[in-house]
């Protein structure tokens, strides 16, 4: 039943428009929101943070039927069965509280944001930084090839918060950051030989200041 009621709404809502969205490089944000409204957004989310409650198999029925289309559909598979699991299983009760019903209506978009301009996907090496002031961190630095990079409204940065520490990789952590953050910015939709529709960008942190409440998790316990 899942998957006959999501193949019917990809039929009418994805397929008409989809040469069309690679033509222009993005899914229009409002698909993403249509998708959320009929429940096929993270379906294994606890019915608790408005969730079906369902195991992950339906997650990849999700998938397949997105890329029966095409693989430019990759932006829902990122949101729904990589990035709201880090939320799920690292984030306090109040994170959990105050994210996950979004991520599950399409209200909110999330993307993970770790590669960076000549470290690549090394996150042991990454150089963004996020330097605790009082209650916030302050983070600097770029991230590129960032799938959602466009249409996210919730981004998982992959930061330093020791760039001292030995072995490199603990000083590595998950920190959440709002789309419209003062600090944060989008820079160029990156044009791709293919999977055109997934938006990809760069992203600039310059003096972002998040609250120390959107760690995720530990920090130093990121990688």
């Amino acid at each position: 039943m899942f998957r006959s009621s999501l193949r019917k709404f990809i039929e009418k809502e994805v397929n008409p428009y989809y040469e069309e969205w690679e033509d222009k490089g993005s899914i229009p944000r409002e698909v993403y929101k249509k998708m959320g409204d009929q429940g096929f957004l993270s379906p294994q989310v606890d019915p608790a943070y408005g969730g079906l409650g369902l195991d992950f198999g339906f997650n990849l029925v999700l998938s397949e039927e997105m890329s029966r289309v095409g693989g430019g559909t990759a932006g829902v598979t990122i949101h729904s069965s990589i990035v709201v699991p880090y939320l799920e299983a690292y984030g306090t009760e109040e994170q959990k509280k105050k994210y996950l019903p979004k991520c599950v209506n399409g209200e909110i978009l999330t993307a993970v944001a770790m590669t960076e301009p000549g470290t690549g996907s090394d996150l042991a090496s990454v150089r963004t930084t996020a330097v605790r002031d009082g209650d916030h961190y302050v983070i600097n630095g770029q991230k590129t090839f960032i799938t959602n990079g466009i249409n996210a409204e919730l981004f998982f940065v992959v930061v330093k918060t020791d760039p001292n520490a030995t072995p490199a990789h603990k000083g590595v952590s998950l920190i959440m950051v709002e789309g419209d953050t003062p600090g944060f910015s989008r820079g160029r939709k990156l044009k791709k030989l293919g999977m055109r529709s997934s938006d990809t960008a760069e992203l600039i942190f310059e003096d972002a200041r998040v609250p120390v409440s959107n760690l995720l998790g530990e920090e130093g316990k990121g990688f």
